[in-house]
């Protein structure tokens, strides 16, 4: 909205505004700020009303016992708090994003549909004590749903075009960068070899159909035009693992707030990078123009996070529920997807892929092993719990990795 703002006040009241209201960097400190505020002013009277309305934690305690014992003191603390993070960052991006901008729209459509799908999930668990909630096929089918839509924009022109209305949602202008040899004549009887970079514009679906790898400038794999299924299909996996993956982390006061905190600051360095043709130029990485506004929103998204752990650190005055955590892990992995940085995002999201295998080897380990586990209990943070660790120190530690995760992957940009 900050430019409809501007452009009012200068034509109406011809009024000169600071142009640096207009940089993404402005922009991304203030949706930073914006978002911080709101959610730690707004906190209290949050936390109070789902008091009110009795949405408490329940306790699992049917195939881990002793987490009863560990986490009693839990029993009954306030979840959805997810909705206090999502809010803030969707007021955050009304205010200082560009709202024609096609990523707002895709960041803003899956923030709505993801949300409503925790809120559905938590309200399940809240109405009927002895169930699980939504059944984990549906929230796959419904999570694919979302990864589909956004594999239908980048790989169906024909959608590409229906989105674009005039000069809304025009689709983003992506290049990348190549090298041109010639000869220069030095001398009347000696040529140089020399070579000069240009920019070569990619469409959507060419861009879609890459796989990069950190620490690699080109790519290492460009799925067919003839199996865009198949493009569609990873892209799906990326949106729905992540996010399971981090609502899989949610499970110790501040443990899945402070890791996405780094991950949604690691790709909102990365956007903002890319958005500027010198520095994407630089760095031999893809110039994707208006990915600036991904960092927008994923500043918004720290300061959001940030704010939350004012009332989410140890001991939590409420949780983020599967409002939060199935939404937050969807956007970082639409966040992903459009910056091309999926793999990248296996690594900076190295805590969230840890708890994720972990459960997946625990299951196959119990159907196929005649019911012996490799962990105490899982997701992974269960298992230190059961050894004895303190809950602090789990959080901590599991933070220190997950921030030695991030300088990796911002390294992988140098050294490539």
């Amino acid at each position: 909205m900050i430019f409809f703002v501007i452009d009012f006040l200068r034509d109406t009241f011809g009024m000169k505004i600071p142009v640096a209201f207009s940089y993404y960097s402005t922009r991304m400190m203030l949706a930073a700020i914006t978002a911080l505020i709101l959610t730690v002013f707004f906190g209290p009277r949050f936390i109070k009303k789902l008091y009110e309305l009795k949405i408490g934690q329940s306790i699992r305690t049917d195939e881990c016992p002793l987490l009863g014992q560990l986490h009693h003191k839990k029993k009954d603390t306030p979840t959805m708090g997810g909705a206090l993070i999502l809010c803030s960052m969707l007021v955050s991006m009304f205010f200082w994003m560009d709202l024609t901008h096609v990523f707002t729209l895709i960041l803003f459509v899956t923030t709505v549909l993801l949300g409503f799908l925790g809120a559905r999930d938590d309200y399940l668990k809240l109405k009927y004590k002895n169930t699980k909630g939504l059944s984990g096929r549906k929230k796959l089918l419904f999570q694919g749903l979302v990864g589909g839509l956004l594999a239908l924009y980048l790989l169906s022109p024909m959608v590409t075009k229906a989105i674009h209305l005039g000069d809304w949602f025009a689709p983003p202008v992506i290049k990348e960068q190549i090298l041109v040899k010639h000869q220069q004549e030095i001398t009347t009887d000696v040529n140089v070899d020399t070579a000069s970079a240009s920019l070569k514009q990619l469409s959507l679906k060419e861009y879609a159909s890459r796989i990069y790898i950190p620490f690699f400038k080109d790519y290492i794999l460009s799925i067919p035009a003839g199996l865009s299924l198949l493009t569609a299909l990873f892209i799906m996996i990326v949106v729905a693992g992540t996010s399971n993956s981090v609502n899989l982390t949610d499970g110790l006061d501040g443990l899945a707030a402070g890791c996405l905190i780094m991950v949604a600051s690691c790709l909102a360095l990365i956007a903002f990078i890319s958005n500027n043709v010198d520095l994407a130029g630089y760095l031999n990485i893809l110039y994707v123009e208006g990915s600036g506004e991904i960092a927008i929103y994923l500043s918004a998204f720290v300061g959001a996070c940030i704010g939350f752990l004012w009332y989410n650190g140890y001991p939590a005055q409420v949780f983020m529920g599967d409002t939060g955590s199935l939404a937050l892990g969807g956007i970082i992995g639409v966040s992903a997807v459009l910056l091309k940085r999926e793999a990248l995002l296996a690594v900076i999201g190295g805590i969230f892929v840890a708890e994720a295998v972990s459960v997946i080897l625990q299951v196959g380990s119990y159907r196929l092993r005649n019911k012996k586990r490799i962990f105490l209990c899982t997701p992974l943070h269960h298992h230190f719990e059961y050894k004895g660790w303190p809950e602090t120190k789990i959080v901590i530690r599991f933070w220190i990795v997950g921030l030695l995760l991030f300088i990796i992957g911002l390294a992988s940009l140098k050294f490539q």
